[in-house]
């Protein structure tokens, strides 16, 4: 396969997914934005705790990230409500989403005359917006226009042994295919950073990948902690996971073997250069955290091992979970997607694990919907910097 049918965006970009999506700036608009959402199928949602009382780079981090969301290529049209007195502009917001080409409406509402009248006026909104939206048809596009985050957690022994490397043999594939893939989570690379090190494609994001664990480092040291007493988490040590360096040799093999070729920031775009390719996001280990920035920057889908066993999803990109993890995948059969635990009994080598999971994203960016999906799991979760004034 070639190519799979997605949904054409104006600015060129394809998409998986023909989201409707209502972005309040501001936990104070949290309420209205969910009853919008409730009232108009097909829409989804993304309530967060931000949006006043920030400054600085924790200001700019929520409105990139609100941004990116918008921006994603699941996404076809976006409705922004605010309370109108928060720092985030609205009107700002949707200008930039709307550089995409995509419809961007947004209102406040105090304007409106509270709660009530606002929802009566986004759902007028949101219905004529996902009418349009249903409206369109999808297109065949190349397989290399696919880009998808890979992600791990409640990690056990079996992560490290089989799930993630044979994430690692899928993503090859798409690379090979001239797809794109993007691995984060900054804290679950240390002590194994100077292994993905030798994989970088020059030597500025050789160093810039020393220099982001190095600034994490500094930052607990600065706060008079060990990052022990969270990572390993409880969880990883039942499961198995002994040390911080052993959980990240597992946590880098999901990335496969292709050269790095860059490293972005938290919510940064992946480069639109055509090129595809692997690249690294300066990201937190905290699950919804990380796929919430994977998606902000751009990809279509993620897939996400797991040994413990986690639920979670992402309203606006689908959550493949993965595991090698027999026991927890028959306990836990309502949210697994893929199980390639196989492996460790010796029926499945990496390479077939890896062409399974292959299988299954080609199916989900073509439109199976994941567990997560299913089950309406949109968690969504701003990484933040400072404190609150």
């Amino acid at each position: 396969m070639t190519t799979i049918q997605m949904y054409k965006r104006s600015n060129g970009e394809f998409g998986i997914r023909n989201h409707l999506l209502i972005i309040p700036t501001v936990i104070c608009a949290n309420q209205v934005a969910n009853r919008v959402m409730q009232l108009v199928p097909d829409s989804v949602a993304i309530p967060h705790q931000h949006g006043c009382s920030q400054i600085g780079a924790d200001k700019q981090r929520t409105f990139d990230v609100l941004a990116g969301t918008g921006k994603n290529p699941n996404v076809g049209a976006v409705l922004i409500i605010s309370l109108g007195c928060e720092v985030i502009d609205p009107a700002e917001l949707a200008r930039e989403i709307s550089r995409t080409g995509k419809r961007v409406e947004w209102f406040d509402i105090q304007s409106v005359g509270g709660s009530i009248k606002a929802i009566q006026h986004g759902t007028q909104l949101a219905k004529e917006m996902r009418a349009e939206l249903d409206r369109m048809e999808q297109v065949a596009a190349p397989l290399a226009a696919l880009k998808i985050g890979v992600k791990c957690g409640g990690s056990d022994a079996t992560s490290g042994l089989c799930s993630n490397p044979a994430l690692g043999a899928a993503v090859d594939q798409l690379i090979a295919s001239g797809g794109s893939t993007v691995i984060g989570e900054t804290t679950e690379i240390i002590g194994a950073e100077h292994v993905l090190a030798q994989r970088a494609a020059d030597e500025p994001t050789k160093q810039r990948l020393y220099d982001i664990v190095a600034a994490f480092e500094a930052e607990v040291t600065r706060m008079g902690e060990d990052m022990r007493g969270g990572n390993p988490s409880p969880g990883n040590i039942a499961g198995g996971l002994t040390t911080i360096e052993e959980k990240s040799l597992g946590c880098i093999s999901k990335g496969g073997t292709t050269p790095i070729k860059g490293v972005i920031e938290y919510a940064e775009a992946l480069p639109q250069d055509g090129q595809g390719g692997l690249y690294f996001m300066d990201s937190p280990g905290n699950d919804i955290e990380c796929v919430s920035g994977m998606a902000a920057g751009g990809v279509h889908l993620v897939c996400f091992t797991t040994g413990r066993g986690t639920p979670t999803g992402s309203a606006v990109v689908p959550v493949i979970k993965i595991t090698g993890n027999k026991q927890m995948y028959e306990r836990m059969q309502d949210n697994m997607d893929v199980d390639v635990s196989d492996v460790l009994q010796g029926g499945l080598t990496l390479q077939q694990a890896g062409e399974a999971i292959w299988q299954e994203i080609v199916e989900v960016a073509g439109g199976k919907l994941t567990k997560a999906e299913l089950l309406g799991h949109t968690e969504f979760s701003i990484n933040r910097i400072g404190p609150s004034l």
